[in-house]
């Protein structure tokens, strides 16, 4: 009878160790990190980290700069919604997949297998997300377990008020911050941080604003005084030394002639930095819920924009160019245990390698497709050594490249641009006729693509975006009518 007892103990005792093996195994298992992906539309450089306009007023941008790695020569795949998209959300550059403009429907190029949402949900994430992640033409929802599908719009301009000179669309309204539709797109952001997710959680959060039209509430405007507003750098006879194939990029008929015209142009400049100021005020209701969530230690940020924009250099309007100021976008990260606060790289890298870096930094194995650098190590140390340049590509076998030092250009003709950034960040000196750049125009000629892939085709003018005040569409049909074939944005 007095060892009964024992025996009953001991399994219990085998238990317990099985147990406490079985709980330290589980806290021996890393938990995979969270993803907070956030986009945002038409944003170019003047942003607080890149010293490039000290107009700009973006104290959130700065806020999350300061808690990551900044990169200030990040430059997009394409200098145009649609391809930028695909080609970083697919890992297939445009010249891989044949998008290379609004009109492309990518879902016919890409497979479902291809996107980097596959890629997470296929590792076990929850994928969900709300706003411009994709271009919106083209929705393939089956990719995503939730997505907001009623963002709202934007009030209309009154009658009788200006929106704008010409396709360069602006004006201050008397509306509230929550009427225009970037509010409902963050909010659903704040929502899913509020919320407790059964599986790690990839959030996608894409803002319209900077895009155009640049009409938000009054009092973003009158943060910037029309009579302090400093015009960008500006060369009067710019294109005098850039080839045909530029000058046609540049179509300074289209809208700076115009904007010349009007003396508006101080008014555009004040209406982009009060979009920004718009979005960075969005930007810092996502942060303040992030910071307050569950998920503030446990989750790696990563912020970009799809492409820059052009406000009259190179006497040019909106993206669609091939030169600085249409593809460079900010680029943020914040990897816990990885990237150390308020850090900036010089090192030039473009968004191909968001995917395959994100693949890496959530342990998943990268698939075989995607193209682009995987940037942890310049994360861990944003000045470590690195020789890769960055690519654009505009159009069929359009394309830049861009290193630490030197930007060259070859268009599809044979055309060539060369500039050498250490000296001329304007881009004002085309060198590529000098026969002493030639060995440097090789040393870069060899990034370029191998293959370029033909235009998929598509319908002219589809894929255009409705503004989102019910004007949409009408320029693109008076476009149409008069035979144009122009990217509409």
């Amino acid at each position: 009878m007095h060892h009964q007892p024992r025996r009953l103990l001991q399994p219990l005792a085998h238990l317990a160790v099985v147990l406490g093996l079985a709980s330290a195994l589980h806290a021996a298992t890393p938990q995979k990190p969270n993803v907070l992906f956030i986009a945002i539309d038409d944003l170019r450089d003047w942003v607080g980290y890149f010293a490039h306009n000290p107009q700009s007023k973006t104290p959130n941008l700065d806020r999350f700069a300061k808690m990551g790695v900044s990169f200030s020569r990040a430059y997009c795949a394409a200098p145009v919604c649609n391809p930028s998209r695909a080609a970083l959300m697919s890992g297939l550059r445009p010249s891989t997949s044949g998008v290379y403009e609004n009109s492309n429907d990518w879902r016919t190029a890409i497979a479902l297998d291809k996107p980097l949402t596959t890629a997470f949900r296929n590792a076990g994430y929850h994928v969900c997300g709300a706003g411009k992640i994709y271009h919106e033409s083209y929705r393939r929802r089956e990719e995503w377990d939730d997505y907001l599908e009623n963002e709202g719009g934007m009030p209309r301009v009154p009658a009788g008020q200006s929106d704008g000179v010409g396709g360069i669309k602006f004006a201050p309204l008397d509306c509230k911050d929550e009427d225009i539709n970037d509010w409902r797109i963050i909010s659903y952001g704040i929502e899913q941080l509020k919320k407790k997710h059964d599986k790690p959680l990839f959030l996608a959060v894409g803002v319209h604003k900077p895009h155009m039209p640049w009409n938000v509430p009054r009092k973003y405007y009158d943060m910037f005084p029309l009579e302090t507003i400093k015009l960008p750098p500006y060369l009067e006879n710019d294109l005098d030394d850039i080839p045909p194939a530029g000058q046609k990029m540049a179509h300074p008929n289209t809208d700076h002639e115009p904007m010349l015209k009007s003396g508006r142009w101080k008014e555009a400049v004040q209406g982009y930095l009060a979009a920004i100021a718009y979005t960075d005020m969005n930007l810092g209701r996502l942060l303040d819920a992030f910071e307050k969530s569950a998920y503030k230690d446990n989750t790696i940020i990563c912020l970009w924009g799809d492409h820059g924009w052009h406000l009259g250099e190179k006497h040019h309007w909106r993206k669609f160019t091939l030169w600085e100021e249409a593809t460079r976008s900010p680029l943020i990260w914040k990897v816990p245990g990885l990237t150390k606060p308020g850090t900036v790289s010089d090192r030039t890298v473009d968004f191909m390698s968001i995917y395959p870096t994100l693949m890496d930094l959530c342990g998943i194995p990268k698939p075989a497709h995607v193209e682009g650098e995987n940037i942890r190590a310049l994360l861990a140390n944003p000045r470590a050594a690195w020789d890769k340049p960055g690519m654009t590509t505009y159009r069929f076998k359009n394309h830049t490249v861009r290193d630490a030092g030197w930007r060259y250009i070859r268009y599809e003709n044979g055309d060539e641009e060369l500039y050498d950034e250490s000296k001329d960040e304007n881009e004002w000196a085309n060198l590529a006729m000098k026969p002493e750049f030639a060995a440097k125009k090789a040393e870069l000629a060899k990034y370029l693509p191998k293959t370029n892939h033909a235009d998929i085709g598509g319908r002219p003018n589809k894929g255009a975006e409705d503004f989102g005040d019910g004007k949409g569409g009408v320029k693109e049909k008076k476009e149409k009518k008069a035979g144009r074939k122009k990217n509409v944005e």
